[in-house]
């Protein structure tokens, strides 16, 4: 057991190696206890929220959710968030560890809005299944709705008497699924899933997973020193939807056309850096690493890290060096430790 984004969870179950290859070649099972869950209701809540993040909230289809940065006014990252459209009330997605600076500011820019904010982290938690293998558990276990679930759509069905909501998430590296149901509900869900094929994953596989796939965490990969478009999370901006706080940087960034440094992947020919180690380029300070892990690759160890580096030293096979040793760009995701 170890933290891990502000919750107490599994860090492993004996063997992070083997629990990755499961996340890579069958069905793994994990805890989303560190997921925060708030509820915007109120009848201004589409208009404040969408002046709120950076993606489009405005024209979000019932049961669909899209991926956002919230920023402050002078365009840096604050925190990350899912936002689906729940019909009567928006569903906030984030790490638990950022409920409460999401809490704070939302409370700071409520104004005159008839927004209402409630906390129900307590009360509505959620499980993963990850994998090739991961649809066919579902559908073992009756949750047939799991074969019509678009990427962050929300399905709601029962299972065993107990309401639950399927959604998929989305991703060009895996099949993942995540079923969001009451907390008391968890342990007979996760008992079936396991019992069913599903093998229990850790967080050390899952950032081992992470890392590969070239997924950044806020509070590690990014942080308030960086604007959208340095961490290449495009698919968080949305250029036509009109005002929002932070918008006059990020389109000043866009029309400008260029940013000076941007996310990237290492693949590093020694052991695992610390973060902050610098990168370097013919002995001079290019860029750093942000996180790191040794993962197995096609019966070989391989260290891969992820960071930033300056745009006219970060094209795809650069060679660097990080902490003394050879390292060579690449563009996320490491495709050879996916296969």
């Amino acid at each position: 057991m170890a933290e891990y984004c502000g919750a107490e969870t599994a860090r492993s179950f004996g063997d992070p190696q083997g629990e990755f290859d499961t996340l890579l070649h069958g069905c793994g099972v994990y805890d989303l206890g560190w997921r925060a869950k708030i509820v915007l209701a109120g009848n201004d809540r589409t208009r404040w929220a969408n002046g709120m993040v950076t993606n489009n909230i405005r024209d979000l289809g019932e049961g669909h959710g899209n991926y956002s940065f919230l920023l402050s006014a002078q365009g840096r990252i604050q925190g990350d968030l899912y936002v689906y459209n729940m019909g009567d009330h928006l569903l906030v997605d984030t790490e638990l560890w950022q409920k409460p600076r999401v809490l704070e500011l939302f409370d700071k820019y409520i104004i005159m809005d008839d927004v209402e904010v409630t906390d129900i982290s307590e009360k509505l938690t959620a499980i993963a299944v990850q994998g090739p293998k991961a649809l066919e558990v579902l559908r073992k276990l009756g949750l047939t709705t799991a074969d019509d679930v678009d990427p962050l759509k929300v399905d709601r069905t029962v299972w065993n008497g107990i309401g639950i909501s399927v959604t998929r998430m989305a991703s060009n590296v895996a099949m993942t699924f995540e079923i969001w149901l009451a907390t008391e509900n968890a342990l007979k869900l996760w008992d079936a899933l396991v019992t069913t094929g599903a093998k229990p994953v850790g967080t050390e596989a899952l950032e081992m997973f992470r890392i590969a796939a070239g997924v950044p965490r806020y509070g590690v990969d990014m942080t308030e020193k960086q604007i959208p478009q340095e961490t290449e999370q495009f698919h968080a901006l949305h250029f036509a939807k009109g005002c929002y706080l932070g918008q006059e940087i990020v389109e000043r960034v866009r029309s400008r056309g260029a940013v000076h440094r941007h996310f990237a992947g290492f693949a590093i020919d020694g052991p695992a850096p610390q973060p902050g180690a610098e990168v370097q380029v013919e002995g001079k300070r290019a860029g750093e690493i942000s996180s790191a892990r040794t993962i197995p690759v096609k019966e070989r160890q391989q260290t891969l890290a992820l960071g930033y580096i300056r745009k006219e030293s970060g094209e795809p096979g650069t060679v660097v060096q990080v902490d003394g040793n050879p390292a060579r760009v690449f563009q996320p995701p490491y495709k050879e430790a996916l296969q």
